[in-house]
Parts: structure tokens; C-alpha cells; sequence
């Protein structure tokens, strides 16, 4: 993961697509689903953008953490924008 963000956080920077200097947080998360699930992935991606005007990003992060059952204390969850 360090050499992804690395290297995008470098083309990023080099693209000028943020103003200032695009950094990454500190630390990731990964979620997977089955292969059984990939058309419903494929179908998410590809209508993310219609997606995201009815559901936030925050609330749909939110909703996967509670979905896997994965515990998290609010106060170190990043910066939602």
C-alpha cells in the first residue's frame, strides 16, 4: 500500500488536480466481496457518480463499517469533505 499511495500521491501532485499538495492519510482500509458479488461491484462502479447524489460518501462508509461488522471509534475516522 505504501508504494500505491506513494505513487499516486506523486502523479496526483504532478497532474495539479488539487490545489496545495495532495497527501494520503495515514493508514487504509480494504473491504472484498465474493466473486459471486462482482456484476453488483461492476454495476456500483460504474453508477457511482448517480449514486453519490442520493447517498453521501460519509453515510455509505458508515453503513459498510457497520455491514462487516468492523468496530471504530468515531473520533479517528478521517476528515469526511
Amino acid at each position: 500500500m505504501a508504494i500505491v499511495k506513494a505513487s499516486s500521491s506523486k502523479w496526483i501532485n504532478e497532474q495539479g488536480f488539487v490545489k496545495g499538495k495532495f497527501n494520503w492519510q495515514a493508514g487504509y482500509g480494504a473491504f472484498s466481496y465474493a466473486k459471486s458479488q462482482r456484476d453488483n461491484v461492476i454495476n456500483y462502479i460504474i453508477n457511482q457518480e448517480e449514486h453519490h447524489r442520493k447517498k453521501t460518501f460519509k453515510a455509505e462508509y458508515l453503513k459498510m463499517l457497520t455491514d462487516f461488522e468492523v468496530e471504530y471509534d468515531s473520533r479517528y475516522l478521517f476528515e469526511f469533505i
